[in-house]
């Protein structure tokens, strides 16, 4: 920031305004420091071998229900993971509950927003191994979940941000894909969000840190966008590629560990669903499914 004073003219009233835009500046720098960083440590919860489950209360508070965060932080090298779609089994969609039990997993989320056509496809590109979901990339969606490297040594799941990464060398990498919406780039720059920038919602969030480790968050309390993006910038785990899966009440997360069940559904889309009237989980055609290897 450079201050131009007009020494030919100098005056104490120009000075007392030097001095208030100075103190003004100082108090948004420090201002934004503070809220960077809300929490100095999460409480988290063994479900299993490398799944972890947290809790908190976010730093502000939303308009309806608890005004939870719910995180899972998964070691990604523990678990198996598999794209679900109703357009690769029988056209049927099914409730995260259902899922898992039909196809014996530990974990079922959304796997982004989807069309509501016949095929039910992903809004972005999807394939699981040889079968297209939607064989058409999104130039609006910048960001890609990859899973089942050809590559052994690679993680099992990746997110990728392709604004980073090239991705016509990324592409034969993997056998499956599903594109997503970014909410944080991979240097942890967070997205503007100007098509909505005044929508608040239910979520699910699905992100990376800079060490590798994959999350998930979900809050059933409505926020904006952008204001969830500076609570995740806030948390103590150098969040990076974060990806927007779902919100309002198709947002699902499921967990059975055959301990432990934890069942959550979003309801509230500003201007479209303003309500957390929403009881259940509603049937969703394509989800992320994640199993606990043998």
């Amino acid at each position: 920031m450079t201050l131009r004073i007009n020494k030919s003219k100098p005056s104490i009233h120009y000075s007392g305004k030097i001095f208030c835009l100075m103190v003004l500046f100082l108090l948004i720098v420090f201002s934004g420091k503070a809220q960077t960083s809300w929490i100095s440590e999460i409480p988290w919860r063994d479900l299993m071998d490398g799944l972890q489950y947290a809790e908190l209360d976010a730093p502000e508070r939303s308009v309806v229900n608890d005004s939870k965060l719910t995180i899972l932080k998964i070691d990604a090298r523990k678990f198996d993971f598999e794209f679900l779609t109703a357009s690769e089994h029988g056209k049927i969609m099914r409730t995260a509950p259902e899922w898992a039990t039909e196809f014996d997993q530990n974990v079922i989320i959304n796997a982004g927003m989807y069309s509501y056509n016949k095929a039910h496809s992903n809004k972005g590109y999807m394939k699981n191994y040889n079968h297209l979901n939607n064989p058409v990339k999104s130039t609006y969606y910048n960001a890609m979940l990859a899973m089942h490297p050809k590559d052994k040594l690679k993680p099992p799941f990746e997110i990728i941000d392709i604004t980073c990464q090239d991705w016509k060398k990324i592409q034969p990498q993997y056998y499956s894909f599903c594109q997503g919406m970014r909410m944080i780039s991979c240097d942890g720059e967070g997205m503007a969000f100007v098509k909505r920038p005044d929508q608040s919602c239910s979520m699910l969030l699905t992100a990376t840190d800079v060490a590798g480790n994959l999350y998930v968050i979900f809050t059933r309390s409505p926020f904006m966008h952008r204001a969830m993006i500076n609570y995740l910038q806030g948390l103590p785990l150098n969040i990076r590629t974060t990806v927007y899966l779902e919100g309002g009440p198709e947002t699902s997360l499921y967990v059975n560990t055959g301990d432990t069940v934890i069942a959550k559904y979003g309801s509230y889309v500003s201007n479209t669903c303003a309500n957390d009237n929403n009881d259940h989980f509603w049937k969703i055609p394509n989800v992320i499914a994640l199993r606990k290897k043998k």
